[in-house]
């Protein structure tokens, strides 16, 4: 236990990352169904992933937790073969792409586009592992690769092709390829206060390609599992997701305190008046994990208080918001994206009714759950300028997050955090020239 406490971040995330993907295996054998768990697996394999797909309905359960644990290796697999050394980025890349490993990547779906940015590393002869960040990111697009794969060139019949895979490859290796250019410009674009980053250059490839294969060629948007057939998205487990969560994220805490991370350690991070992006570094390994583990029970016991349907979308949300507990996220300045989220639900919910209009979007509704997980990735905007602008931002967040995916057709993961990064670019801007930060105005107080 010493050794791990004098780790590196490098290390110490590989390992960190290693944990979390047994946690899913060990899941696997130990579900009731695991007799059905590699015919389930083919099914999750052999079927549209568009969003919202619920693997716990298409596989099963035992299916998806191997699923999710055989992109974990195969994410701790990539950090090895090409030498990368993980930080606080990669903790984002790779809980995210697990994350979706229970509705929207699986173990096949993700090669096409990692393989497009090992060609970028060849032909620009970049070092391969710094970019395994990027061919995680990637994925993000992985329901456009089975889709392609499965059914683009056969719209009348689902099943695996040599042509539909050619083609999802052709396409992949071309996402993958120009992504890295892209990841390095989004931070200007948003200038850092949409967490997932990412989300930008794989949402507008979603909206470019969307716009091709789709509209430009007269092609009709298939619809999601979800849409022709509304009762897979109830086949849910509460008992499954709180049990499984509350162990994960429990150990992380149990683990923090043996490697001796105290109260005042964690108090600091959490209330901290520095914008901090790189929580292992800062506050070292220990303070990080047990953020991790804080962060997923808040995560955890909100989705609970809402009254969420844990299904394998929700269950995967949890992990894709745990994502940025190694970026900028914690309990203190998510409270407010929560807040604004929770009384856009109920402002809209009163207001609807009086212009004669069907409201949906409660606030435990499924695609209002999934936009809460993104929205997330704006907490620098409530640790810069104060709890109240992430507040505001969090209402624009709800407000538009259901109408983002008809640009993408339902092909980008990180619908969310497209989403985000538009609200940088119509918020941040009247911020800055109208607003001071939470240090401006302490300097202002100061100087009185």
């Amino acid at each position: 236990m010493k050794r791990i406490k004098h780790m590196n971040e490098g290390s110490f995330l590989r390992l960190f990352f290693a944990f979390i993907t047994l946690c899913f295996l060990i899941a696997a054998v130990c579900m009731p169904d695991r007799k059905d768990m590699f015919t389930g697996l083919w099914k999750i394999l052999s079927q549209p992933s568009k969003i919202s797909a619920n693997y716990f309905a298409m596989g099963g359960y035992a299916a998806t937790f191997l699923n999710m644990g055989l992109v974990g290796l195969a994410c701790f697999a990539l950090f090895g073969v090409f030498k990368g050394t993980p930080n606080n980025v990669s903790t984002l890349a790779v809980l995210l792409t697990v994350g979706f490993g229970s509705w929207g990547i699986n173990i096949l779906n993700i090669w096409p586009t990692v393989l497009g940015v090992v060609v970028y590393g060849l032909v620009k002869k970049e070092k391969m592992g710094g970019l395994v960040n990027a061919m995680l990111f990637s994925t993000g697009i992985a329901p456009l690769i089975t889709e392609l794969m499965l059914r683009y060139l056969t719209p009348e019949t689902v099943g695996f092709s040599a042509q539909g895979v050619l083609l999802s490859l052709f396409v992949g290796l071309i996402i993958g390829f120009f992504l890295p250019a892209g990841l390095a410009y989004s931070p200007k674009v948003h200038k850092g206060f949409d967490l997932y980053s990412a989300a930008l250059p794989i949402g507008m490839t979603a909206f470019f390609l969307n716009a091709i294969l789709y509209k430009t060629m007269g092609r009709a948007l298939p619809q999601a599992l979800s849409d022709l057939d509304p009762a897979s998205m109830q086949v849910a487990s509460a008992s499954t997701v709180n049990i499984f969560c509350g162990a994960v994220f429990g150990l992380c805490i149990v683990f923090a305190f043996v490697l001796g991370c105290r109260p005042k350690d964690y108090w600091k991070l959490l209330s901290d008046p520095e914008t901090v992006t790189n929580f292992s570094s800062t506050y070292g390994n220990a303070t990080f994990l047990m953020n991790a583990g804080v962060f997923g029970l808040f995560i955890l016991g909100y989705y609970n208080l809402i009254g969420a349907n844990f299904n394998g979308i929700t269950f995967g949300i949890i992990f894709c918001m745990v994502a940025t507990c190694n970026s900028g996220s914690h309990p203190g300045n998510v409270w407010p994206i929560m807040l604004g989220y929770f009384v856009a639900s109920v402002v809209f919910g009163w207001l609807s009714p009086l212009v004669g209009g069907s409201f949906a979007f409660k606030i435990n509704a499924q695609a209002i759950m999934v936009g809460l997980c993104y929205a997330n990735g704006l907490s620098p905007i409530a640790d810069k300028y104060g709890w109240r602008y992430g507040f505001i931002a969090a209402i624009m967040h709800y407000l538009l997050v259901t109408s983002v995916p008809t640009l993408h057709g339902g092909y980008c993961l990180y619908n969310g955090g497209f989403t985000a990064a538009l609200i940088c670019m119509i918020l941040v801007p009247e911020l800055e020239r109208f607003f001071k930060t939470k240090e401006e105005r302490k300097l202002a107080k100061v100087g009185k």
